[in-house]
């Protein structure tokens, strides 16, 4: 039997370290910031799959579900119909992911809800779970993938590797492990089939593969605890082990920085919401812009230059220079700071749309708009120059990278952003339910009350 290799970040329990911490974990356990951001990514997530569950890549999964048959035992969010529970899953997850406008967390390097929550949620419509079971299998679920995140590195994600599909699979796998109630070896099992199902390149952002990673990572996760449930074998220490998942992936594994804190620090409270419907590695550039435009009140006729500094590795996600579809868009710091410029609402979808990459003033303001990576920058963190024909140089400095510390606030604007994203298509009054519902979720005895509002 090969053995781990030996080094100062080797241990071979922390496999069944997060194990055993997510069996360990109650209800009572959770702190209440922890409780109360749980329900704002909850309420975050349902407001964007409701808004792309109508975009193609959602509706060619719908479709191939059809195809497919199965039992109906889980319901599709925002249509009334039910599948089965891998499909709608898969479905769920995709859904969330494809206008990119979903969470994120630094310590993954990625979306952590959007794994987590279709698991949640399905495996708690047909099990009839209780709000507080939900709140506590999706905060064991984002705990341990951002902690992995944290253990594995940034040289994953540097490599090529889409942290949310590969890191997220065992976010999933852990959520349904705690779903069905899997004591702590079967849910190390779940994590090692979930890890040799993990997958995901960043070379497919800005098509349809990258929602996809979010509803695959879902799907892997859920039948990696199903499998485990019925002791499908695999190895008990898929993270540590020799040639296993940090051993592949990751040139310098740290245990500390996945375990340090654990049961006392929970990763859901450092989850970063978007305002803006774009990768939120073009937020700090949007908000910089945003601040110059405002405060010298300059309009796109006066502008000379737009230099963007970031940190690198940036333009290897958000360096499209020139996009050609909405998609596209989304990953495009010169598009986003241009938009900005013109007066586009970058909050609404509609933004990022195939017409407006054609569209003739943000097509000239993008020929001014300059982006170089610098080293000296925090990953999230963006400076921007705006240079006008007067000879005029305005400068910021914006890092998005900060959680919010004033939850109440925090609530109120993932309030307004869902509604934007549900009211149009769900309506009023069935929206103002759902946000009342989530708000008070921890006192639902079973979930159904909540799955009939997203149905």
């Amino acid at each position: 039997m090969s053995k781990a290799p030996q080094s100062d970040n080797y241990t071979p329990q922390i496999t069944q370290r997060l194990a055993e911490f997510v069996t360990r974990l109650q209800f009572e356990d959770l702190s209440n910031a922890a409780i109360e951001v749980s329900k704002h990514c909850l309420l975050d997530w349902i407001g964007v799959t409701i808004a792309g569950v109508d975009e193609e890549v959602t509706q060619l999964l719908i479709a191939q579900s059809n195809a497919d048959g199965g039992h109906k035992q889980a319901s599709i969010v925002g249509k009334g119909r039910k599948v089965s529970t891998s499909q709608a899953v898969l479905i769920n997850g995709t859904a969330s992911h494809a206008l990119d406008y979903d969470d994120v967390q630094t310590r993954l390097q990625g979306h952590p809800t959007v794994t987590v929550a279709p698991v949640v949620l399905a495996l708690g419509e047909i099990g009839g779970a209780t709000g507080k079971e939900i709140l506590t299998a999706f905060a064991a679920g984002v705990d341990v993938e951002c902690r992995i995140g944290a253990y594995i590195g940034m040289s994953h994600y540097l490599k090529g590797w889409h942290s949310t599909a590969t890191i997220g699979t065992f976010g999933a796998a852990v959520a349904a492990s705690k779903m069905l109630g899997l004591d702590s070896k079967k849910c190390a099992l779940a994590m090692g089939i979930a890890g040799t199902q993990a997958a995901g390149l960043k070379s497919m952002f800005g098509t349809m593969c990258k929602p996809l990673h979010a509803g695959k990572a879902a799907q892997n996760g859920l039948f990696a605890a199903q499998l485990a449930a019925r002791d499908f074998s695999s190895r008990l220490d898929i993270l540590e082990r020799h040639q296993g998942f940090a051993h592949t992936q990751s040139e310098a594994p740290d245990v500390a920085a996945g375990l340090t804190g654990i049961g006392e620090h929970f990763e859901v409270c450092d989850v970063l919401f978007k305002y803006h419907a774009s990768c939120y590695m073009t937020h700090s550039t949007i908000e910089a812009v945003h601040q110059i435009k405002e405060e010298a009140r300059i309009q796109p006729s006066e502008i000379e230059k737009i230099k963007i500094f970031v940190a690198k590795g940036c333009c290897d996600v958000c360096g499209i220079p020139i996009p050609e579809t909405g998609l596209e868009a989304k990953f495009s710091l010169r598009f986003c700071a241009a938009s900005v410029i013109a007066g586009l609402d970058t909050a609404r979808l509609d933004t990022f749309s195939d017409e407006n990459t054609k569209e003739p003033v943000l097509a000239g303001l993008l020929e001014k708009v300059e982006v170089t990576e610098k080293s000296s920058l925090d990953r999230m963190e963006a400076e921007v120059t705006v240079s006008t024909k007067a000879g005029i140089v305005h400068f910021k400095r914006y890092d998005a990278g900060i959680p919010a510390a004033d939850l109440v606030l925090q609530w109120e604007k993932l309030v307004k952003k869902f509604n934007g994203c549900a009211e149009p298509i769900i309506g009023k009054d069935k929206s103002t339910k759902i946000v009342s519902t989530v708000h008070a979720l921890q006192n639902l005895d079973d979930i159904s009350d909540l799955v009939e509002l997203l149905s």
